[in-house]
């Protein structure tokens, strides 16, 4: 059976088309600029890369324009859309309504449209790609796969924030975490690479990226996370800033004459290692300006290097130990300074880094030191095939 899993954005849509006789990747895309006059598609099949100028207006033309791709006879991958046994869509937030991936109806639309308020960027772009579908393809079977739903194991005194607890049952204000299909998948495939069982494995799984997340994983299950209410919690990000004094909100509100908007768009889009850096989004160009001795280059790498560090440790106490770290996607795929910068400052839990192992990028690979009394290890990530795998559980 083939699944296409489609991940969209606000004016944009990515794609992979899975064999899951194989969980071979066919084909995969990104359109980009939906909406606009100059909208295109890059699509890569067959290990060509082929860029389509398209004019796209919305969602659905642009998921028009895509099935009839994945079904030409030059580009394509389907002899007919009777070929997909479902579509896979990404969500961010399910808030508490959605503990696992679940078949796409009319209700379930609705139920997610009630968590955009916890994922305002994410949730309505998902559900313009749903709806899109539905108009396209009406009798395609569709799951909708949450990132919060891997953390729905987490223990109430780890979810629940100290403020009145009314505010947690009129409006499920608590801890609900992200990347949950990145941890899943991390932590399930290394257990496979180490031919331990997972059930026996504390591991923690660093997802570091222009997104962030640390997650502790004890017997296969979400047990603790940065990520809180929001994906704006947790560890500095690109422009995300993290945590912080809730102070620090209402104290620049009342200094800067700011709105909850204005707030939300300063912590959102020009905080992190941005915010503090001033250079770029890019860990690459941060580091680059760095070695050059930008000050607040370097002070924005610490301060992230740092902070990841500290959440591991909060990860182990809340597992009561650490048999195994973790790095994934960008930055803890490709950036070995990043990685090794955050184990110096994790020792004290027997974590040692190989440094000439370590030199490789982007490669699934063990990095731990012989002597490490944690074992590490670079796994990149693969959240479409955790989509893919929940949306053929539930067409069959």
């Amino acid at each position: 059976m083939k699944i296409l899993v489609l991940n969209s954005g606000s004016s944009s849509l990515k794609y992979q088309v899975i064999d899951m006789d194989t969980e071979e990747v066919l084909a995969k895309g990104y359109f980009e600029r939906i909406g606009q006059p100059n909208s295109f598609l890059t699509h890569k099949v067959n290990g060509e890369k082929h860029k389509f100028e398209h004019a796209a207006k919305n969602h659905e033309k642009a998921i028009e324009f895509v099935l009839d791709r994945l079904t030409n006879t030059h580009y394509g991958v389907l002899k007919s859309l009777d070929e997909l046994g479902g579509i896979g869509h990404r969500v961010v937030h399910g808030g508490e309504k959605f503990k696992e991936a679940v078949l796409i109806n009319d209700d379930v639309i609705e139920g997610i449209r009630e968590c955009v308020d916890l994922a305002p960027l994410h949730n309505p772009a998902s559900i313009l790609g749903m709806e899109a579908c539905k108009k396209v393809v009406p009798n395609m079977k569709m799951v909708a796969v949450f990132d919060t739903a891997f953390h729905q194991s987490i223990e109430k005194e780890k979810y629940i924030y100290p403020i009145p607890y009314k505010y947690y049952k009129k409006y499920g204000v608590r801890k609900y975490g992200a990347h949950g299909m990145s941890h899943q998948y991390v932590s399930s495939r290394v257990a496979e690479i180490m031919k331990k069982d997972i059930k026996d494995l504390k591991i923690v799984n660093c997802h570091l990226g222009q997104g962030a997340s640390v997650c502790a994983i004890k017997e296969g299950k979400s047990v603790e996370t940065s990520m809180g209410l929001t994906p704006l919690g947790g560890v500095p990000m690109g422009t995300r800033s993290g945590d912080l004094d809730p102070s620090v909100i209402t104290y620049l509100m009342n200094k800067e004459k700011l709105t909850p908007d204005d707030i939300n768009f300063i912590l959102n889009k020009e905080s992190g290692v941005y915010g503090i850096s001033g250079v770029s989004v890019d860990f690459r160009d941060i580091e680059v300006e760095a070695q050059a001795g930008g000050h607040h280059a370097q002070l924005a790498l610490d301060v992230f290097h740092y902070l990841v560090a500290c959440y591991v440790a909060r990860c182990a106490v809340a597992m009561n130990g650490i048999d195994v770290l973790t790095f994934t996607a960008g930055v803890g795929e490709k950036g070995p300074l990043s990685r090794e910068a955050i184990c110096e400052q994790l020792q004290f839990l027997g974590v040692k880094i190989d440094t000439e192992k370590n030199k490789i990028r982007g490669e699934e690979i063990e990095i731990s030191a012989p002597d490490s009394k944690v074992k590490i290890y670079v796994v990149p990530t693969n959240e479409e095939l955790v989509i893919a795998r929940e949306t053929l559980k539930l067409v069959k």
